[in-house]
């Protein structure tokens, strides 16, 4: 792989910085700072979104031929290093980086041509209808009932840990439509409009105090057959398709500036003797070893990106990110506590409100530290939890 930068990614970089700099404002900038969970709410999402949109710039893994830049994978890891750098909103995952793929390869034409400009575009907001009660990383024992009744699906069940199914106006969504045979073989893939009666949604407040899950539950909701992805009975398929997209999200970049915000964090916090964190070998000593451990997950994500680049799956390369970036990031935010001390616990949501006008108890770079501790517990768990994902890499990387 090569990693040097060319005279075309240099001018590419300072095209990136130079239009970060001009378009991420101020309130864009101190919204994503003080957001704690794993999406930035979708309000302030959505206008960094029409931004690129408006750029051509917001979907950088997508095909040309369906609205992406077209850029090589060293492009994509400029801009996705350049934005974390810069503080930019993270975008949406649901729309842009899992169903899009999914429509992208599984759609027929007159789907493709609906949904996608529309993700694109940010005007369908997107919701994931995966775990339920009962069936989370087990995920082939959903019990959502789709039966089929004329040219609809009559769905009733429940989908649990719905992130911002409150924002939502549409959910992809795996439905049980045959209980014979073994329970993979008889899940599908449907596309719900949110707006569609029978539809509720239920807030779920998480221990960092921020209202990003849900449960959604389904009464005799009406969704037409021709909404279905693929043929009947091949949800579990597209599941496991859409999953390594999920699975392999981009972490370096992020960690990268987390990591450098946290350094800069320890070396000017001063205890009551007057040294630094920075000043403690023990502190300092797993600051470089978290430095050491993200580079070879940055390498990793380089390979799943030249195989992405030839046509490839992530395959299970997808799951070893997913469980090194995860853990990764408890790691950086375990530090980050032991950064801030006795103010980590302080309860101050109002703090973290862009435009607030309550100055926050402790240092203010420590705000979001101890939401952002609570928010990733959920991180190694999420996606199909780590010890699934171990489970995937002995069968397939070590083939036992």
């Amino acid at each position: 792989m090569r990693l040097a930068l060319s005279a075309e990614d240099e001018a590419f970089r300072a095209e990136v910085r130079q239009f970060l700099s001009e378009k991420l404002t101020p309130d864009l900038r101190e919204a994503a700072r003080l957001a704690a969970g794993a999406v930035t709410d979708a309000p302030v999402a959505i206008r960094w979104q029409k931004v690129l949109y408006e750029k051509g710039w917001v979907a950088p893994a997508w095909p040309k031929e369906y609205g992406g830049p077209g850029w090589s994978e060293m492009q994509r890891y400029i801009f996705a290093s350049e934005s974390a750098a810069a503080g930019a909103p993270g975008l949406p995952p649901f729309g842009l980086r899992m169903v899009g793929p999914v429509i992208m390869k599984f759609a027929r034409p007159e789907q493709k041509a609906h949904y996608l400009p529309r993700i694109l575009a940010g005007e369908d907001y997107w919701c994931q209808g995966y775990s339920e009660p009962g069936s989370g990383s087990d995920l082939a024992s959903l019990q959502t009932r789709a039966v089929r009744d004329g040219d609809d699906y009559v769905i009733n069940g429940t989908k649990i840990w719905t992130t911002h199914a409150h924002f939502a106006d549409h959910m992809f969504c795996l439905v049980r439509t045959d209980s014979g045979g073994k329970p993979q073989e008889g899940i599908s893939f449907v596309l719900i409009d949110m707006k569609t009666p029978g539809i509720k949604v239920a807030p779920i407040i998480t221990i960092a105090g921020d209202h990003e899950v849900n449960q959604v539950f389904f009464d005799d909701v009406r969704v037409p057959v021709a909404n279905r992805i693929g043929e009947e009975g091949q949800g579990w398929t597209i599941a496991k398709y859409l999953l390594e997209f999920e699975r392999g999200n981009a972490y370096a970049a992020g960690l990268k500036t987390g990591l450098a915000a946290l350094r800069r964090f320890a070396g000017t916090t001063r205890a009551s003797d007057g040294d630094t964190l920075l000043d403690d070998e023990a502190y300092r000593r797993k600051l470089i070893e978290a430095e050491i451990d993200l580079a070879a997950i940055e390498m990793t994500e380089n390979r799943i990106m030249s195989a992405l680049s030839t046509g490839q799956n992530p395959g299970p390369a997808s799951s070893m990110l997913k469980t090194r970036g995860t853990e990764m990031s408890q790691r950086l935010s375990e530090l980050g506590i032991e950064a801030i001390g006795y103010y980590g616990g302080v309860y101050q949501p109002e703090a973290r409100e862009p435009g607030r006008n309550a100055e926050p108890v402790g240092p203010e770079a420590g705000v979001t530290l101890m939401p952002k501790y609570l928010n990733t517990r959920a991180a190694s768990i999420y996606g199909g939890s780590n010890e699934v994902q171990r489970n995937i890499m002995a069968k397939l990387v070590l083939g036992l």
